[in-house]
């Protein structure tokens, strides 16, 4: 039988929970983000700094999503939010007209 070693390890108590269910409790993260509309809080905040724009081209249509597609998404993510952070109003403008339709 195995044994129950909770009471011999000293581990931090913590209320947050053992899996966080993120399919779950996404929908409700984003209703508060649209409800405090925090992207244009964030750009009133940066209102008056130099303007950063990142246009970013359109997903792609030729090929199905790899790595390459995640890590381009998250280089310009990181890039919008460093400019941000640097002194800059940075405006991210996703793409979208990749068949020459809006």
């Amino acid at each position: 039988m195995a044994q129950d070693y909770n009471s011999t390890v000293n581990l931090p108590k913590t209320e947050f929970p053992m899996r966080a269910a993120l399919p779950k409790r996404e929908p409700d993260m984003l209703k508060q983000w649209y409800d405090m509309d925090l992207y244009h809080e964030m750009l009133k905040r940066t209102e008056g700094r130099p303007v950063f724009d990142l246009h970013d081209g359109p997903p792609f249509s030729n090929g199905a999503i790899h790595m390459g597609t995640a890590l381009n998404k998250c280089l310009k993510d990181f890039i919008t939010r460093y400019k941000s952070m640097s002194g800059w109003q940075a405006i991210y403008y996703p793409g979208w007209d990749n068949h020459g339709m809006p």
